[in-house]
C-alpha cells in the first residue's frame, strides 16, 4: 500500500512535491521490520512530481512527541536523484540523538503511547551540500539557499509497556 503525502512550503516560492513508501500509510503505524524492535532499517522512500532542478534529496526524520523535546532519527543527505525511488544508503549521514550515524528507527519509551514519526524530504539544487558541522543544525543550514521543494510523510510506533 503506497502512501502519498505532500507538503507544501509558504516562504521563497518552493515548490510542493510527493513522498510514498510501499511500506505504511501516511499517518498508520510504521511496521516494526523499520523500528528499533525489528531489524532497524529505513523504510522504502519514492518521490513524484519532483521540481526540475533537483540534483540531490536531504531526509529528516523525527519524532515530535519525544519525552524531552523533538528526537532526531535520521540525518541524511547528498542522495543522488536518479529517479522516483531514494537511495538513502548512497549519501552521506549525519549522527542522530541515538549519538550514531545512519537511520535509528521509531523506539518509544515503552508505554509512553503511539508517537508520530516524521520523515521529510527536501529536493535539493545542488548534488552536494556544504555541510559544516555533525548535527541537524548545520544540515538544516546547508539546506537554508538550496532547498526547491519538502514533503514530508509521517507515521505512528507504539510500543508496550
Amino acid at each position: 500500500m503506497a502512501a502519498r503525502a505532500e507538503l507544501a512550503m509558504q516562504e521563497g516560492g518552493d515548490v510542493a512535491f510527493t513522498v510514498t513508501s510501499s511500506a505504511f500509510s501516511n499517518g498508520s503505524a510504521v511496521p516494526k521490520q523499520f523500528t528499533c524492535d525489528g531489524n532497524d532499517s529505513p523504510p522504502p522512500i519514492s518521490v513524484v512530481d519532483l521540481p526540475d532542478e533537483t540534483k540531490s534529496f536531504a531526509i529528516v526524520m523525527d519524532d515530535p512527541d519525544a519525552p524531552r523535546g523533538t528526537f532526531t532519527h535520521w540525518l541524511a543527505y547528498d542522495i543522488p536523484a536518479d529517479g522516483g525511488t531514494l537511495h538513502s544508503d548512497r549519501g552521506k549521514t549525519l549522527k542522530n540523538d541515538f549519538g550514531r550515524e545512519g537511520y535509528g528507527g521509531p523506539c518509544p519509551p515503552p508505554g509512553d503511547g503511539a508517537h508520530r514519526y516524521h520523515v521529510t524530504v527536501y529536493a535539493v539544487d545542488v548534488p552536494s551540500l556544504d555541510v559544516r558541522g555533525p548535527g541537524r543544525d548545520d544540515l538544516e543550514a546547508a539546506l537554508h539557499d538550496h532547498t526547491l521543494g519538502k514533503a514530508r510523510l509521517s507515521g505512528r510506533y507504539e510500543r508496550e509497556a
